[in-house]
């Protein structure tokens, strides 16, 4: 009997906890999602000559048009260009390089400019009014040494985003390793 008195008891406590439970009112409140989706920034230069007729003589121009692009969408990004003349290259030819660009200090030949993100192509050009002058010193001496030791002038272009480095030297010794 006093085990059908507990159990009844046991019921009865069970049935008013689930009744006060039930009768409860929680107050709550939930978010939609917040999806972070990360993309992927870059940074895209093309470095492009039209010119490939190159003749020397002496006192002449001769049309050299490098131009480096940095194309659309690339961020914000520090742009070099490094000049590679051949060792005999100043016997024959003068060449300066266009505004814009500035020296790297401590660097041979190296050029830089700071170039922000843009959402359209930008292009600058590597040599000013896009030409090479043959110096009229060279002689006829020269010219046939040319012909078998030709001078070069080569240009390669580089670019880092800008983002992360505060100067060009720290950007450059990045980037050329």
């Amino acid at each position: 009997m006093k085990t059908k008195k507990l159990v009844t008891a046991v019921a009865v406590v069970l049935v008013l906890c689930m009744t006060v439970a039930g009768s409860l009112a929680w107050l709550f409140d939930t978010t939609d999602e917040v999806v972070n989706t990360f993309t992927v920034g870059h940074v895209d230069i093309k470095l492009a000559e039209t010119t490939t007729n190159y003749k020397m003589i002496p006192g002449g121009t001769i049309a050299k048009d490098p131009e480096v692009t940095v194309e659309a969408g690339s961020e914000a990004s520090w742009v070099f260009v490094k000049a590679e003349p051949s060792n005999n290259l100043a016997t024959y030819i003068d060449y300066t390089i266009a505004d814009g660009w500035t020296k790297l200090d401590g660097v041979a030949n190296v050029f830089y400019r700071e170039v922000a993100a843009s959402d359209a192509d930008q292009a600058f050009a590597v040599l000013v009014n896009d030409q090479v002058t043959v110096k009229d010193t060279v002689t006829n001496a020269d010219m046939t040494a040319a012909e078998t030791d030709k001078p070069t002038l080569t240009f390669k272009a580089y670019a880092i985003q800008k983002s992360g480095f505060n100067a060009a030297a720290d950007a450059w010794a990045e980037v050329s390793k």
